[in-house]
């Protein structure tokens, strides 16, 4: 192995190690924070309601090409009365806790960690410290439980947007019956389906937020360093998001 090789090896394992022993101390530090509902609140509306517009727009929209995309291929098998149950397993399962995190990670991620990289380029997160306060607590874990209660809130909507938009493309524009679409949709939705979703969303969400808090945390106090920060955050959320998809998807079949 090369010198160059093994170097970027040990500065994997080195990073790895700090990302375990900062969420070790996040962990640590939620418990108390849960105390202070205030905070957590303001960080949920701040990941969560300020995303609503382009998750909204994002699953409407993913909901209506699925919609035509889905009577288009089951139109070649005569099966177009089931384009509910491919709609709905497709957002339920893959598209809606994907998409969503996708987007969560280039809206709110970049926001937490360009915000608290800040923080720490103009020292305040230094300042808390100097004062006894631990911005662990009061900074890094609002935000983190923040990020985590509100992606699986943000993919609830996608879901029930998308299933909407593919129900107006295939129901009133391709002519598909409104009772077959929507009963066929709940006779053959499982409660393991359901489950599946949940699960990779509330993953999803843990690992974003924390790969965000994590990043600003630990920024280069430079206005070059948060913008290193940033990019670093929508580069490894994306990557992780498709990982921890295949080994979820992987782990329920």
């Amino acid at each position: 192995m090369s010198n160059g090789s093994r170097e970027g090896v040990q500065e994997a394992l080195r990073k790895t190690g700090v990302t375990a022993l900062f969420f070790g101390r996040l962990l640590a530090a939620c418990v108390p924070a849960l105390a202070r509902p205030r905070l957590i609140i303001a960080q949920v509306y701040n990941a969560g309601a300020r995303s609503l517009i382009i998750i909204m727009l994002s699953g409407l929209f993913t909901g209506m090409v699925l919609g035509l995309q889905g009577y288009d291929l089951l139109q070649r098998f005569g099966a177009t009365s089931a384009l509910g149950i491919a709609a709905a397993l497709s957002l339920l399962k893959e598209l809606g806790p994907v998409l969503t995190a996708l987007l969560f990670a280039g809206r709110a991620g970049t926001a937490l960690t360009s915000e608290i990289g800040l923080m720490r380029a103009t020292d305040q997160l230094t300042a808390m410290e100097v004062m006894a306060v631990d911005p662990m607590r009061h900074v890094a874990a609002p935000r983190f439980l923040g990020g985590l209660i509100a992606l699986p809130l943000l993919t609830a909507i996608f879901i029930v947007i998308g299933l909407f938009g593919a129900q107006l493309v295939g129901v009133q524009m391709m002519g598909v019956d409104r009772g077959i679409f929507w009963s066929q949709m709940q006779s053959a939705i499982a409660l393991k389906d359901v489950t599946e979703g949940v699960v990779k969303s509330v993953v999803f969400g843990a690992v974003l937020s924390l790969i965000a808090v994590n990043e600003g945390y630990h920024a280069d106090p430079t206005a070059e360093g948060v913008g290193r920060a940033t990019t670093r955050t929508v580069v490894a959320s994306s990557v992780m998001t498709l990982l921890l998809d295949y080994v979820l998807t992987a782990a329920f079949l």
